[in-house]
């Protein structure tokens, strides 16, 4: 009688232990973002690369090499995709004027005026995308002093989440896009500039309506375009990776700070980077930095930019 051996208890714990950053590593390479589990499953790949590498170093240790092998596969994969953010870009020549950019969700308002205008006087901001900007947060920033430094605006206050609005130093015209999501466009030296005051739903309490106004995002066109906000995306979520695709690029990404994490501002659940200022590929990024907002959970995002 034949005796067939049991598959080991180490073994079987390793490989179920794979299949997890397996599934992640698919998800990633084929583009899905899926539901909400998913999604948020997407958003913690820095993480997940990170396990997945003491993973493979414990298979290894064990040698139990097939599993291992099939770990570190895992691995390659996942680090190729998320170890570029640590390492700046080669930015493109140009010689135009400097538009120094923040974006900052105040998470309905609660975010302190006095800290907005500050930062905004400091890093001598020339256009301010604010988010969940509610109607009494308008005149709290105008009470701080926000109008005498940027007096140009097209805002949409809401309850909620729903309010947005650009500020700038540089006169505003509005381009049609959504109440959510506002548009604008300004000319400095001569050079028009459209921005766009990102903020999808988050996709953990909505992921249609997250990929519905995703979808509402304008892709980079002919003309200059910034878009700035709060994305509710990291760069491993594919929506986000299909916009930069059409002529964008994330701000952060390309100083090598794309790991700088702006949500939340506490340390649990882990913080990950779902603000972003994209900028047209023509644009250069000469700066980028993260503030802390006292009274919102989400950090704001700065970014230098030379126009062509």
């Amino acid at each position: 009688m034949q005796v067939v051996e049991k598959p080991r208890v180490r073994v079987v714990a390793l490989w179920l232990a794979v299949v997890p950053f397996a599934m992640l590593t698919g998800l990633r390479l084929l583009g899905i973002d899926g539901p909400k589990q998913t999604i948020a499953a997407i958003a913690l790949t820095p993480y997940a690369t990170v396990c997945a590498v003491l993973l493979a170093a414990l298979c290894l240790v064990l040698r139990e090499w097939r599993v291992g092998a099939a770990a570190v596969v895992v691995v390659l994969a996942l680090t190729s995709m998320v170890l570029p953010r640590a390492f700046a870009n080669e930015q493109p020549a140009v010689s135009g004027p400097t538009l120094r950019v923040m974006a900052s969700n105040l998470l309905a308002g609660e975010a302190d005026p006095a800290e907005v205008v500050r930062l905004v006087r400091v890093q001598h901001i020339d256009v301010l995308n604010l988010v969940e900007l509610p109607t009494s947060a308008v005149a709290r920033l105008d009470q701080a002093g926000l109008g005498e430094i940027l007096p140009f605006r097209v805002v949409h206050p809401s309850r909620g989440a729903a309010g947005g609005g650009i500020f700038s130093r540089y006169p505003l015209t509005e381009v049609p896009l959504t109440r959510k999501q506002p548009m604008a466009s300004l000319t400095i030296d001569g050079r028009a500039v459209e921005i766009v005051a990102a903020h999808p739903a988050a996709p953990m309490w909505e992921a249609g309506v997250w990929a519905t106004e995703f979808a509402d995002l304008p892709p980079a066109g002919p003309g200059l375009r910034i878009i700035a906000g709060d994305l509710n995306a990291t760069l491993d979520h594919f929506k986000l990776r299909d916009l930069l695709a059409t002529g964008y690029h994330d701000a952060a990404n390309e100083v090598g700070s794309g790991f700088d994490p702006t949500w939340p501002s506490a340390n649990f659940p882990p913080p990950v980077t779902i603000d972003h200022v994209l900028a047209d590929q023509r644009i250069a990024v000469r700066a980028y930095q993260v503030f802390d907002m006292p009274g919102s959970d989400h950090r704001a995002v700065y970014a230098e930019l030379a126009l062509p």
